[in-house]
């Protein structure tokens, strides 16, 4: 596992890759040496960089998802899928993946989702609207959200 670090407005992010794919992000920047921002770790920062520059994107940059029970890696899976801008409850997502009285769980596999803001698990608010529970921290889900809203009504409105 090699680790990189980007900048962003929630604090540096820390980006490890394999031979596969990202395979881990981290509030706060990388734990370990960093390496240069190259193969992998550069497509990823630059994905990053877009996202966080205002760019509507889907991540497209190689996933390793590492470890999970099947139920959690069914939550990732449906996380991934959820469109930019776009938010679901709890209790959506436990539906989704076919357990629909497990809105708890899907809050526990999204706290230990691997790659987040990538795997976006900031999308996932409570099932009155409110914003409850992120690894991260609910400033860095409220500045994710704002930012995925503001770009939102700025491509719907024409404005830019």
């Amino acid at each position: 596992m090699r680790w990189g670090e980007v900048p962003a407005p929630i604090d540096a992010l820390g980006v490890a890759v394999d031979d596969v794919g990202v395979c881990g992000v981290r509030f706060g920047g990388a734990p370990a040496a960093k390496v240069s921002l190259e193969g992998l770790l550069e497509r990823a920062a630059d994905e990053l960089a877009r996202y966080f520059g205002g760019e509507p994107l889907r991540f497209t940059v190689p996933l390793s998802v590492p470890g999970g029970s099947d139920f959690e890696r069914a939550v990732w899976r449906e996380l991934y899928a959820i469109p930019y801008g776009e938010m679901r409850t709890y209790g959506q997502i436990a539906s989704a993946v076919g357990e629909p009285d497990a809105a708890r769980a899907v809050g526990v596999a999204c706290n230990r989702n691997p790659i987040p803001v990538i795997i976006p698990c900031h999308r996932v608010v409570g099932a009155d609207g409110k914003l409850v529970g992120f690894g991260g921290g609910l400033w860095r889900k409220k500045v994710l959200l704002e930012l995925e809203a503001r770009v939102r009504i700025e491509l719907e409105f024409g404005f830019s």
